[in-house]
């Protein structure tokens, strides 16, 4: 199966000003995305206590990720003044997506965020793919879940949709465990965890397991 990209735009905004961020994504940046040859949809995170919100884009090739860069510009200016926030932008190869079934706006998202040796990545990915994903699978609640990397930085961040924020809280114990095993397996190191609301829920990337 060929690579799927991601471009993720992180905003650190100013929480009183998140819903109506959310809505400029929902009926400013989604249109115009959608008439971007190659684009598969967006999503949205947002951590209303921290201000720190995350717009992930997908695209079907490396091309379509690049033309895209000067249309999107100019969305990414205008959605940072609409948060009043700073913004930091990243790109990733889809390396896993399994979706047990879609998720729906409100529901929880834990991403860890985890930095790889390049020589290791491969590894990783395979430990993600065998042991946990197939464990984050058996939570309650669990609806989907990804892997983005980076290979060139050595990083990669983790994702676990969940249908409800309660889900997802419930379950956090659990979740450590399996990610210290994944950690201890594949070698990785622990950068961050944050759990998120997902605001919006439009990604269409096909099924990478």
């Amino acid at each position: 199966m060929s690579t799927v990209y991601a471009r993720s735009t992180t905003i650190d905004a100013h929480p009183s000003f998140i819903d109506v961020g959310i809505t400029h994504i929902r009926d400013t940046v989604m249109p115009a995305l959608a008439g971007i040859d190659g684009c598969a949809g967006l999503s949205l995170l947002v951590d209303r206590g921290s201000g720190r919100c995350i717009a992930t884009s997908s695209w079907l090739d490396e091309d379509s990720l690049r033309a895209s860069e000067s249309h999107v510009l100019q969305l990414r200016d205008s959605t940072a003044d609409v948060f009043h926030g700073t913004i930091t932008v990243a790109r990733w190869d889809i390396a896993v997506l399994h979706r047990d079934h879609h998720s729906h706006r409100g529901a929880g998202v834990r991403v860890t965020w985890l930095e790889v040796e390049p020589g290791h990545l491969d590894r990783a990915i395979d430990v993600y793919k065998t042991a946990s994903l197939p464990a984050m699978a058996e939570l309650d609640g669990f609806c989907s879940a990804s892997l983005l990397v980076d290979p060139a930085a050595g990083r990669a961040v983790a994702s676990v949709t969940f249908d409800t924020a309660l889900a997802m809280s419930g379950n956090r114990d659990k979740s450590e465990t399996i990610t210290t095993s994944e950690l201890r397996a594949s070698g990785a190191r622990l950068l961050e965890v944050e759990e998120f609301e997902l605001a919006i829920a439009h990604l269409h990337v096909p099924e990478m397991a």
